[in-house]
């Protein structure tokens, strides 16, 4: 196994060790055998957050989950990990951008910042929060796309920017032309949808580029390998193209099954990670 090879399978396990429980650096780095700062330097190069901004990242994404299922907020924060209330704004861990009440009222306010641009891809909707992209809608009618951002997002303040002079879109709107150009990009996403979509969605995240996986792969491997049909209707339901990459998941027998923006698309950009 080359060293690459090794360095990419030891920062995923780190991943795999964050997304199971609340591991330090220090306890990190000995457990794939990198130090501390070279551990941190390398996985914020493969995943655009440090480890401790990941964990704050899944915590808080297991709030928002729990907030939309309709949990109770006291409940929500403490299952989401948060020792008290307060922790949750502590730090910069929250980044909901409004209470946990009103998260779970619907996020009426909302400010969505969005722009049509042409792409490798053709051209696409990139729509953002201040947490990161949101949605990334691929179509030849820019009329139509904005109408799916309406409808998806019917009680936020949208507001359409000039891509080349807003400062804060701009870098995210580069980052995602980069990733469905094929390039390897940073691009952070703010996923907004059930606890189990969201789980499908990180677990597609994981498959290697250039790889497959079937539906039912996917559904044994976040532990509910009945839910073939619910993992396909959640690759339906993905809102951020490419940087979401629902199109490495395949038919069992290795057809190319659905894809939300057409399977000629599926299949090129299939065939251009594998040749990568």
């Amino acid at each position: 196994m080359n060293t690459a090879r090794q360095l990419r399978d030891k920062l995923d396990r780190v991943r795999a060790l964050l997304d199971a429980g609340e591991p330090t650096l220090s306890e990190l780095a000995v457990s794939v055998g990198l130090s501390a700062s070279h551990l941190q330097r390398r996985f914020t190069d493969k995943f655009g957050l440090s480890p401790a901004e990941y964990l704050a990242q899944r915590k808080l994404g297991a709030l928002k989950s729990a907030l939309r299922d309709g949990s109770d907020v006291s409940a929500a924060l403490y299952d989401a990990g948060y020792g008290s209330p307060s922790r949750v704004y502590e730090g910069g861990a929250a980044k909901l951008g409004m209470t946990p009440a009103r998260y779970r009222a619907g996020g009426a306010g909302e400010q969505i910042r969005w722009s049509i641009a042409d792409t490798a891809l053709g051209t696409a909707l990139v729509a953002t929060t201040v947490r990161g992209v949101c949605m990334i809608e691929l179509g030849d009618d820019p009329v139509a796309l904005e109408t799916r951002l309406r409808q998806e997002f019917p009680q936020a303040l949208l507001e359409r920017v000039d891509s080349g002079r807003d400062e804060f879109l701009a870098p995210r709107l580069r980052a995602v032309a980069d990733a469905l150009a094929g390039k390897q990009a940073q691009v952070p996403v703010d996923l907004i949808g059930t606890a189990f979509q969201k789980k499908v969605w990180d677990a597609l995240m994981k498959i290697p580029r250039g790889q497959t996986r079937s539906y039912a792969q996917v559904a044994r491997q976040i532990g509910q390998p009945r839910a073939t049909r619910a993992v396909a209707r959640a690759c339906a339901g993905n809102h951020v193209a490419i940087v979401v990459p629902c199109h490495r998941v395949v038919r069992g027998d290795g057809s190319l099954g659905g894809y939300r923006w057409g399977l000629p698309l599926k299949q090129q950009v299939l065939q251009r990670e594998r040749a990568a």
